[in-house]
C-alpha cells in the first residue's frame, strides 16, 4: 500500500517538476525575446485602432458623402434617362464618377450595379458586363437580377449557352418566387434556342413543380407541351 502511495507520489511531483520546468523555459523564453514580442504586440495595436479609425474617420463619412451624390443619379435611372445617371448632371456626379470618386463604399459597388442595367439598357452589352462583373451582392433580389442582366448581355451578344448558363445560376442564387421562376424561364427558352430541348424540358418542369402559383408557373403547361411535341418529332 505504502509502495503505491510512493509512486503516486512520486508522479505527483514528476508533474509539478514538469510543469515548473514549462514555465521556467517561458519566461527565458520571453526575457530573452521582450522586446520583440512587445513591439509585435505593438503592431497588433496599432494595426486594429488604424482599422476602426479608419472605418470612423474615413470610410463613414466618404459612406455618407457618395450616398447624398447618388441620389440624384438614382432618379435620373429611375426616370430612364439613363445616360445623366450615368454621367451625371454637372452639378451631381453619376454612377461612373462616384465608382472613381468613392471606389471604396458600399455606394461604389451598387454604383456598378445600376452602370450596368444602364449600359444595358443603351444597347452597350460589353460595358455592361465589365460593369456587372465588378458588382456583389448577398441581398435576395438585386445580386440575382444582375446575375441575370449579365445572361440578358450575353444573349445579346449571341453567346446563348453563356446565356443559359448565367440565367439558371441567377435562379438558384436565392430562391424566391420572384428571380427564380423569372430566370428559369429565360433558361429555359435559351436552351431551346441553341437545341437542348431536353434540358429545357426539365427547366420548364421545375417552374410547374417548384413555382406553379407563379406568373411563369401559371403559363408553363404550353411550354411544356411545346417543348414534348418538339422532341417526338
Amino acid at each position: 500500500m505504502a509502495n503505491k502511495q510512493e509512486l503516486k507520489n512520486q508522479k505527483t511531483e514528476g508533474r509539478i517538476v514538469a510543469v515548473e520546468e514549462a514555465f521556467g523555459k517561458t519566461e527565458q523564453f520571453i526575457e530573452k525575446y521582450q522586446n520583440v514580442i512587445l513591439i509585435v504586440i505593438g503592431v497588433i495595436v496599432v494595426i486594429v485602432l488604424g482599422f476602426f479609425g479608419y472605418r470612423r474617420f474615413y470610410l463613414s463619412p466618404k459612406e455618407k458623402e457618395a450616398q447624398g451624390q447618388m441620389f440624384m443619379a438614382e432618379k435620373y435611372f429611375e426616370q430612364d434617362s439613363l445616360k445623366k445617371a450615368l454621367n451625371g448632371d454637372g452639378q451631381y456626379l453619376g454612377f461612373l464618377a462616384i465608382i472613381d470618386e468613392y471606389g471604396i463604399t458600399k455606394s461604389a459597388n451598387l454604383a456598378h450595379y445600376y452602370s450596368g442595367i444602364c449600359y444595358l439598357k443603351l444597347g452597350q452589352y460589353d460595358q455592361a458586363l465589365e460593369h456587372l462583373k465588378k458588382f456583389s451582392s448577398d441581398d435576395k433580389v438585386v445580386g440575382p437580377m444582375a446575375k441575370g442582366a449579365m445572361g440578358d448581355a450575353y444573349m445579346e451578344l449571341k453567346q446563348v449557352e453563356k446565356a443559359a448558363a448565367l440565367y439558371t445560376e441567377a435562379a438558384e442564387m436565392q430562391k424566391n418566387d420572384f428571380t427564380s421562376p423569372l430566370f428559369l424561364m429565360k433558361a429555359g427558352m435559351a436552351f431551346e434556342e441553341i437545341g437542348k430541348l431536353d434540358q429545357a424540358l426539365s427547366i420548364y418542369k421545375k417552374i410547374k413543380e417548384e413555382f406553379p402559383r407563379t406568373p411563369e408557373g401559371r403559363e408553363i403547361d404550353k411550354y411544356i407541351s411545346y417543348t414534348e411535341a418538339l422532341l417526338k418529332k
